[in-house]
């Protein structure tokens, strides 16, 4: 099957074709921009970590967060962390990394595939809102937070309890994505003080 965007990781040395998505939505928002201080969770195996880190620039600070342990990058500006991002010590730890919080929040979580699409669905939506709770404690009142989630049950839901919590919400589908993908991407702006 011939899979431009798998090919065209390869020849850029990145980990994945899961970058393009992040390089696309990017270069739509420009959340990247000026930002110092970003958090991925769902990082491994890296892809995103090397576009953050690429766009970031030498003097800041990207942290990945995965269950499974991410491949050392050659990178001065990117530190990983394993763990689960449901898990408060894992919080703490972030909040103490980022003393004065982030700039952009990036959330490619997913859930090992079941092959059940409603269990599947709802796995996702559970990590989604986990990305969403770490939004509220560490980002700055003028940063971004993206977020992957699975179309199906319980997604408008979600998508009102995000813009309960930001000002600016957009659902963005990266044309990086497998076109059957059910996956999606909010991209929020601008956290409301005592967002829901």
């Amino acid at each position: 099957m011939n899979e431009p965007y798998h090919r065209m990781a390869k020849e850029r040395g990145y980990r994945s074709r899961a970058a393009f998505k992040l390089i696309q939505l990017d270069e739509r928002f420009g959340f990247l921009g000026g930002a110092k201080h970003v958090l991925d969770l769902g990082s491994a195996p890296g892809g995103w970590l090397q576009v953050a880190s690429e766009r970031v620039g030498g003097d800041g600070l990207i942290v990945g967060v995965d269950q499974r342990p991410i491949p050392p990058l050659p990178l001065e500006n990117v530190k990983t962390i394993v763990g689960d991002v449901r898990d408060d010590e894992i919080i703490k730890l972030l909040c103490s990394i980022f003393r004065e919080g982030i700039d952009v929040l990036l959330s490619d979580l997913s859930p090992d595939v079941s092959g059940v699409w409603e269990v599947d669905q709802s796995r996702q939506i559970e990590l989604a809102k986990a990305a969403l709770r770490v939004a509220r404690s560490l980002l700055r009142a003028d940063g971004w937070a993206v977020i992957k989630v699975f179309q199906g049950a319980d997604f408008e839901a979600f998508i009102e309890e995000v813009k309960n919590s930001f000002n600016y919400v957009r659902v963005v589908k990266p044309q990086a994505s497998r076109k059957r993908s059910a996956e999606v991407y909010i991209v929020a702006r601008g956290l409301r003080s005592g967002g829901a």
